[in-house]
């Protein structure tokens, strides 16, 4: 692993930045304060309302964390698709007493605002999602001092991603919760994405940047199985979901071990893009309809989804989670930090000459 990456973490463990409210500025803080790599999650944000978190995690710790940005999508969604949809949800607004969002709201997702709010105030690090930037964005950000990574799913995305200029990529297995960071949507692509283990592995044969695995890791034996493989790290979401700094809803949280839902789906049925989630009634009974209209579908079921959170209702909210959900533990996130690191050594430990294979 190169040098500019190790010096920032100690430990070989990322949080994952999730949207949605869930990586806040507390708890990107306590995973770096306790030697790992903390991030915030720009996407949804105003470029104002990132700033201001990036403020607050300066006032929480002085330790290196990232930033992670979505890339504007194209305009390829099929507007009747959409107004399909849009009639299929009403027996849902009229549930739960509110409106469908405005599909139109918006595709860039104030990429160029935040991009310059993050050159005018330099991270640590910034990691991309849903595409590559620009070597012009890459090559900015490396004279400002900060450390680029960009999501890929295929050895051949992360192959571009070397070409375009960036410092590390983003080894996203199809075991991953939320959105696939795939570079282009392509419906009949939906569900064949590659494990983790066997993605490391042939980005690694690939490319020559440092990669961080993402994808199903839970505890700190499969940080050593993706480092064995040839990561340079692990980045991990559902296992920080659960912990008290995390922004995830309460029942989001109590979902991830309630045997109600006993497993993860891919799913379009809230944003228009691939996305893995808890399986539950709305999951079941719109994800055979929703079309491949990202973000047109998020702005759409935005609305929704916020008014069964406010309700406690499960079974209408996106419960993003990967597939090693059920393995959440409650932990501080400063403590999980350790406790995966401590089981890091001991699997390391184990498989090498003094412990051997057992």
């Amino acid at each position: 692993m190169s040098s500019a990456l190790t010096d920032l973490f100690p430990h070989p463990i990322v949080q994952a930045p999730m949207a949605g409210g869930v990586s806040v500025p507390r708890l990107a803080a306590a995973v770096s304060e306790a030697g790992g790599l903390g991030f915030l999650a720009a996407g949804y944000k105003t470029a104002d309302g990132m700033y201001q978190e990036i403020k607050q995690i300066r006032g929480l710790t002085n330790r290196p964390f990232g930033v992670n940005l979505f890339m504007p999508q194209p305009d390829n969604a099929d507007p009747g698709a959409v107004e399909i949809y849009a009639h299929q949800l009403a027996g849902e607004a009229a549930w739960y007493e509110t409106e469908l969002g405005d599909p139109d709201s918006g595709r860039d997702d104030a990429y160029d605002s935040k991009l310059a709010v993050l050159l005018d105030n330099p991270v640590p690090v910034v990691s991309f999602h849903f595409g590559i930037p620009s070597r012009d964005v890459l090559d900015a950000l490396r004279r400002a001092g900060t450390f680029t990574a960009v999501t890929v799913t295929t050895p051949e995305e992360a192959f571009a991603v070397e070409r375009a200029g960036a410092d590390a990529v983003i080894a996203q297995g199809v075991e991953a919760g939320g959105h696939q960071g795939t570079h282009r949507d392509i419906p009949e692509n939906d569900g064949s994405g590659i494990g983790v283990l066997s993605l490391v592995a042939q980005v690694r044969e690939t490319v020559t940047l440092p990669i961080l695995a993402a994808g199903g890791i839970m505890r700190g034996g499969q940080v050593a199985s993706v480092l064995a493989a040839g990561a340079s790290a692990a980045q991990l979401g559902t296992a920080f979901l659960a912990t008290a700094e995390s922004g995830a809803a309460a029942v989001h949280k109590q979902a991830l071990t309630n045997p109600l839902f006993a497993r993860t789906q891919l799913t379009r049925a809230f944003s228009g893009r691939p996305a893995r989630g808890l399986v539950n009634r709305f999951m079941r009974e719109h994800g055979p309809y929703a079309p491949a209209a990202y973000p047109q579908v998020h702005h759409l079921t935005a609305p929704l989804r916020k008014a069964a959170a406010k309700a406690g209702d499960a079974q209408g909210m996106a419960l993003w989670a990967g597939q090693g959900h059920r393995m959440a533990r409650e932990l501080p996130a400063g403590q999980l930090v350790e406790v995966l690191a401590a089981e890091l050594d001991s699997a390391l430990t184990a498989l090498s000459g003094k412990g051997g294979f057992r």
